[in-house]
């Protein structure tokens, strides 16, 4: 494996400015292939897809780009791609969409893991018809939610498992295939939240078992914007609400209104960036976003190792962060010292990791921290063992306050 952490940072602008990210969890920095793809899309001529207009052509070149791209990322089909404002909108659409089949009686299963836009839509969308909403709680104390944590709130009533690929809040990543198992064997639908996964590891839709799967591009490099990945077959069966001029054909009947042509350029130029990540990759896109995933993975392990020993010689600390399989994503408390304190005094230090719930605020409370939480450490593609020690430096200097 070959992963160039200089030349890789290289790319990224906004590192010139000096700050340490450790937000990765939050949105990514741009790579400069991305920002010259979206600069690229509004600099040349582009108008409403069609096939005259070299506009109209440049406009569906971009969107069945960015499906494709998409689509190898998630190892989904591009037909079964859509894309949306954001993956909160994505799921209230959805939400909304299977709720109207849903009556008095009907279960969804949420759980405690998950981050508020893979809870709510689906609670107010269960109250609205009268369906009762049963939860799928964790252990506190290891961040495990485990298959027989929502095997214990399925019934023949349920109709929807959502769950989340990966915790923003802590990184656990619970058993989601076994999961979505379990659901379609109660004869449910499975929504996976896979916003903070998809950055991290590579995604197999069809291994996860996922019949709706959403992410976030702004989490792994790319613009700011929603994807939502289904079975096409599946999107056939859906009517959701739509103006009567516009498409009724799958995916275009869940998109609402103009696509963003320059986001979605974006978003295919953040793929193929990533499928660079290891630079001797070989192969179609897919495999070399296997091999960049497993070099990423590789890197992470490294840095999260060197953060994790750093942070147990740091007195009057608690991680929560525990789980035997989670991403590098770290959630710290302070025995004498308020995390919000941190937050400001790292700020100062030109080190971004921020404090807050993250809206996993049933997590946050579920774990003892109320609707506080804690001060996040999430590391991103282009973190290097400098910014670990930096950070770790710097702590040691709050704490010594």
């Amino acid at each position: 494996m070959t992963y160039d952490i200089a030349s890789l940072r290289s790319q990224f602008p906004a590192l010139a400015a000096g700050t340490v990210h450790f937000d990765g969890p939050g949105g990514t920095q741009t790579p400069q292939p991305v920002i010259d793809a979206i600069a690229d899309a509004l600099a040349r001529p582009l108008s409403n897809r069609g096939q005259y207009s070299l506009g109209e052509r440049n406009a569906e070149a971009i969107v069945v780009g960015a499906r494709q791209a998409m689509a190898d990322l998630l190892g989904a089909d591009p037909a079964g791609i859509v894309f949306g404002r954001s993956a909160t909108q994505l799921s209230y659409d959805v939400a909304r969409t299977l709720a109207a089949s849903w009556a008095p009686g009907d279960e969804v299963v949420v759980t405690r893991l998950d981050h508020d836009a893979n809870i709510r839509p689906w609670v107010q969308a269960a109250e609205r018809v009268g369906a009762t909403v049963r939860w799928a709680g964790f252990n506190p104390d290891t961040g495990e939610l485990t298959a027989d944590d929502v095997r214990a709130v399925l019934s023949d009533r349920t109709r929807l498992v959502a769950v989340t690929a990966a915790s923003n809040l802590i990184g656990t990543r619970p058993p989601v295939a076994e999961i979505c198992r379990l659901a379609h064997e109660a004869g449910a639908l499975a929504y996976v939240d896979g916003v903070h996964y998809t950055a991290h590891t590579l995604v197999d839709l069809s291994a996860l078992g996922a019949d709706f799967f959403v992410c976030s591009p702004y989490k792994f490099l790319g613009p700011h914007h929603g994807v939502l990945a289904a079975r096409p077959a599946l999107l056939e069966t859906l009517r959701p609400d739509k103006l009567l001029p516009s498409s009724d054909a799958v995916p275009e009947r869940f998109e609402l209104g103009t696509l963003p042509y320059e986001l979605l350029a974006g978003t295919g130029a953040a793929v193929e960036f990533l499928a660079g990540l290891d630079t001797g990759a070989a192969g179609t896109r897919r495999e070399r976003l296997a091999t960049s995933f497993a070099a990423l993975a590789a890197h992470e392990d490294t840095l999260r190792s060197r953060l994790e020993q750093g942070l147990a010689a740091l007195p009057d600390l608690s991680l929560l962060s525990r789980a035997a399989d989670r991403t590098p994503t770290l959630l710290l408390t302070f025995e004498h010292h308020d995390t919000t304190d941190a937050y400001r005094f790292l700020a100062a230090h030109d080190i971004h990791a921020p404090s807050s719930h993250f809206y996993a605020l049933e997590a946050s409370r579920h774990l003892g921290l109320g609707d506080t939480g804690g001060l996040r450490i999430g590391l991103a593609p282009y973190n290097d063992f400098e910014d670990v020690d930096r950070l770790l430096a710097a702590l040691a200097q709050f704490l010594e306050r």
